[in-house]
């Protein structure tokens, strides 16, 4: 069954990878493992750019060495959204008949990935460019695409649910979910050496 996998980044990062020794992940991999018998041509890999943080100063250098490690996968495009940061303010937790007090805090919210992935879904499967769509991610957001998809487009749509929980909705609706395994995780890395037409390069050292 000609297939399409389309992958929420950061629902895979902040579901079964972040604070794993697993996030040197060959998609290409990683998918065929999930979905043996399908015949898998396009793996669209939905994210957006990091910026520093004073925890994380290196954060922006590891992400540039993973999308260069996905650019040499044939079957992976990578699509990027975007981040917004902006001050709010927030209540503190107090203990109850305590005046509550506030502080601000810096929110980041990643913007685009959902309506991109949803937007190339419904115009991959208006176009006829695949029979099954796999969706990774958990994001109940996400359930009306693949309603239209499925019920609307005669698509067999599917989910692999990185996350420990899956979401009843999308559950409902798929034809079937799959879970996302360390172990499947372990056996899908890349080596730690690759090579493209900038040179060689390596598995960022904090991996």
């Amino acid at each position: 069954m000609i297939t399409n996998v389309y992958i929420d980044g950061f629902n895979l990062y902040y579901g079964a990878l972040r604070n794993s020794p697993h996030r040197w992940l060959d998609l290409e991999k990683l998918c065929g493992l999930l979905l043996p018998g399908n015949r898998i041509v396009r793996i669209k890999y939905f994210t957006a750019l990091v910026s520093a943080r004073p925890d994380n100063p290196d954060q922006p250098a590891r992400q540039r060495t993973y999308l260069r490690a996905l650019g040499t996968l044939p079957k992976v495009s990578v699509h990027l959204g975007h981040f917004l940061s902006h001050v709010v303010t927030m209540p503190l937790a107090v203990p109850p008949g305590q005046p509550q007090e506030y502080v601000k805090v810096i929110k980041t919210e990643e913007k685009g990935s959902d309506v991109a992935l949803a937007t190339e879904l419904l115009n991959d499967a208006h176009w006829n460019r695949f029979e099954a769509a796999v969706l990774v991610t958990n994001d109940s957001d996400l359930l009306p695409p693949i309603k239209i998809a499925r019920h609307e487009l005669g698509k067999v749509v599917g989910v692999i649910n990185p996350q420990r929980h899956p979401s009843r909705v999308l559950m409902a609706h798929a034809h079937f979910v799959k879970k996302i395994r360390p172990g499947a995780l372990a056996v899908s890395q890349f080596p730690p050496t690759l090579s493209d037409g900038r040179g060689i390069f390596a598995k960022p050292p904090a991996w």
